[in-house]
Formats: structure tokens, C-alpha cells, sequence
């Protein structure tokens, strides 16, 4: 028969205290600066649903990789050509800029800063890509403060690549050539 807590030794009842107090703060939501350590994800968002353009605008899409990008079905299809050549850290990184760009709150602008960073920009980041020294230099040196604008001269040189390089080889892409038919 059980005989309660009366029976066990006194020093097991001060580290279960020790123990539940631990697991009580962890548990708790943080409401300071620790927020930046341990960033709560944000539901995400469901895209909307994309319709497929008629052959004349994808047809504009081999000369502005702009337009590309502000149509939602050509997003959808850039991103699925880039992935299917394994070269996606490029697309990703601009989409996350312009989330990025679109936060409003201090807090979460600070915690998405710092995602984008470690994901994208530092040396040897899981989806590293593929910026110059002084790129990365100034883009770090905006860090210091956040702002809409941290990430944008890192934003404008994958834009470049993309477009010299990513949208020519997706306009001779099969992807490509089924939309314009």
C-alpha cells in the first residue's frame, strides 16, 4: 500500500519542488527578451488559390521576372521548376523578404530578421545563398536595428541572379512551355 508522501525522504520532496518549479517556468510563455532565443511560430498563411493565366500573360513572363513573381500561378510555377533543380534557396529567400517586409510589429520583425539570417545569409546556412562579402556585410550591418529595409540590397542582388539566371532556364523549361501553349 501506497503510504503517501509522508513516506518518502525529505530530500526527495525538495527536488520534486525543485523540479516542478523548473517545469513551471519552461512551460510558461515568455513575455521578454527571451522571445528572441526561443521565436513562437506563426501559423502560416494558406495561399490563395491560383489561377492558371492564359498563354498571352505567361507569354510577358520571359521578359520580367516582376511580373512572374506578382502573379500568384507563376510564383507557384518558378518555385516548382526551382525545385524540381534543387536551386530553391533563392526563391525562398526573396518570399521571405517580402513577408519580412510586410511585418508591422518590432518583436516579430526582430524574430523574422533573425530566421531569414540564419537560414539564408550566414556562412554555411542550411539554405545559404549566393551573395558577395559586401552584400553580406551591409546586410548584417542592418541587422543591428531591423527595419523594413534590412534585408533589401541581399533582396535586389538574388533578384539580379534570378533573373540572369533562374528565369531563362525556366522559360526553356517544360514548365514554361505548357503554360504559353
Amino acid at each position: 500500500m501506497c503510504k503517501g508522501l509522508a513516506a518518502l525522504p525529505h530530500t526527495c520532496l525538495e527536488r520534486a519542488k525543485e523540479i516542478k518549479t523548473k517545469l513551471g517556468t519552461l512551460l510558461q510563455k515568455p513575455d521578454s527578451a527571451i522571445d528572441f532565443i526561443i521565436p513562437y511560430p506563426e501559423k502560416p498563411e494558406k495561399p490563395p488559390k491560383a489561377q492558371k493565366p492564359s498563354p498571352e500573360e505567361a507569354l510577358q513572363w520571359r521578359d520580367s521576372l516582376e511580373k512572374l513573381l506578382q502573379n500568384p500561378y507563376g510564383l507557384a510555377s518558378f518555385r516548382s521548376f526551382l525545385c524540381s533543380e534543387f536551386s530553391e534557396e533563392n526563391i525562398e529567400f526573396w518570399m521571405a523578404c517580402e513577408d519580412y517586409k510586410k511585418t508591422k510589429s518590432p518583436v516579430k520583425m526582430a524574430e523574422k530578421a533573425k530566421k531569414i539570417y540564419e537560414d539564408f545569409i550566414q556562412t554555411e546556412a542550411p539554405k545559404e545563398v549566393n551573395i558577395d562579402h559586401f552584400t553580406k556585410a551591409v546586410t548584417m550591418k542592418n541587422l543591428v536595428e531591423p527595419s523594413p529595409s534590412s534585408f533589401d540590397t541581399a533582396q535586389k542582388r538574388i533578384f539580379a541572379l534570378m533573373e540572369k539566371d533562374s528565369l531563362p532556364r525556366f522559360v526553356r523549361s517544360e514548365f514554361y512551355q505548357e503554360l504559353i501553349k
